[in-house]
């Protein structure tokens, strides 16, 4: 045997281990399909694999064979990936709204590969996944220019759920009414609530009435059904799209940067590795406090003595209690090591309730 034939032998012989080490780490990636499915998280992390490939191609020895090992790391991270896409197509994610709601949008966007299952509103969506109807549900946490969505976090607080992802989802609204309509016809608009308040100056500019509706999709498509010239919506322009309607302005915000903030809820909570610190990890709390003058900044500062920087403090009232309210934080960093757990043993101890809703990473585009 001459050196060409030992060096493909030699060839043979690695493809072999290559390939039932290849189906041993695709079987591996059944478990973490699953896992991912129960706790609605992404397909994709894209900081875990950047930081993965990093790791690994500090094990080439070679200078010369690196760059061809970096591509090759990609490859594998790509392939598996989709082979758990291929295995998560029957995931069932709930939204509010119909088909091009900006719920259904940021749906689309954490879950490529997922079956969306329209709901009518908030509350539905969200019972729906804790009855086991739905495996995960997608709901709008704040606007950037409205502010908290109030029976979102009042479902945080009664509800068994838990967030493990977030994404925000830039919102640009337009007015979209009936084929042949001009805005010169136009006296009233409908929306969702939030959509109404984001595009109040140009709506107050027009003279035009509200109508509210249970979300911007429903809207367009309560607007192509009725027909009337005088009647416009106010979604986005891939809702025009797809109901046929014609785009009388693009852009109408108040606020060009508006942004909706969007989570991902599952019966299961996520419990990221605690050894692996992140930047961008964050969880949220919602707690009661005892009727006593002061308790309220006993809590903020244990948080606070715990090193936690609070991104988000708010107040809600209690729907079954009157003139009393719960609590919304949420917080930079892992609250599942051993500082965060003291943190939750001492604020059990003085907190008339204490919530721990879930971790995820921020940053979600």
């Amino acid at each position: 045997m001459n050196e060409l034939e030992q060096a493909r032998a030699e060839i043979n012989e690695v493809d072999l281990e290559m390939a039932k080490l290849f189906e041993r780490r695709m079987k591996a990636c059944e478990t973490i399909a699953a896992y991912k499915k129960e706790n609605a998280l992404s397909i994709r992390d894209k900081v875990r694999e950047q930081d993965w490939i990093v790791n690994s191609q500090g094990r080439i020895q070679s200078p010369e064979i690196e760059s061809y090992y970096v591509p090759f790391l990609q490859n594998v991270v790509d392939l598996s990936c989709q082979y758990q896409a291929r295995l998560l197509t029957e995931r069932r994610v709930a939204y509010s709204g119909v088909e091009g709601a900006f719920a259904h949008m940021a749906a689309k966007r954490m879950f490529p590969e997922a079956v969306y299952i329209p709901q009518p509103d908030f509350v539905s969506a969200y019972k729906s996944v804790e009855r086991g109807e739905n495996d995960c549900v997608v709901l709008p946490l704040e606007n950037s220019y409205e502010g908290e969505v109030s029976t979102v976090m009042d479902l945080f607080f009664s509800g068994n759920l838990f967030v493990n992802q977030t994404t925000e989802l830039p919102i640009k609204h337009a007015l979209l009414a009936a084929q042949g309509a001009n805005v010169d016809e136009i006296k009233t608009v409908v929306s969702h609530p939030q959509a109404l308040g984001q595009c109040r100056s140009y709506i107050e500019s027009h003279g035009f009435q509200t109508q509210t509706y249970s979300n911007t999709a429903a809207a367009a498509k309560y607007v192509r059904e009725l027909g009337s010239p005088s009647v416009a919506a106010i979604a986005s322009e891939e809702t025009a799209n797809l109901f046929g309607l014609k785009i009388l302005a693009s852009g109408i915000n108040d606020a060009s940067n508006n942004t909706t903030r969007f989570a991902a809820l599952s019966r299961v909570q996520n419990i990221p590795n605690s050894s692996k610190v992140r930047e961008d990890e964050n969880f949220i709390l919602v707690f009661t406090v005892q009727n006593r003058a002061g308790a309220l900044a006993q809590t903020l500062n244990i948080i606070g003595a715990h090193g936690y920087n609070m991104r988000n403090l708010r107040s809600r009232p209690m729907k079954d209690l009157q003139w009393s309210y719960f609590f919304y934080v949420e917080a930079e960093g892992n609250i599942h090591n051993n500082n965060g757990k003291e943190m939750l043993r001492q604020l059990s101890a003085i907190c008339a309730r204490l919530k721990l809703v879930g971790t995820y990473y921020s940053g979600g585009k």
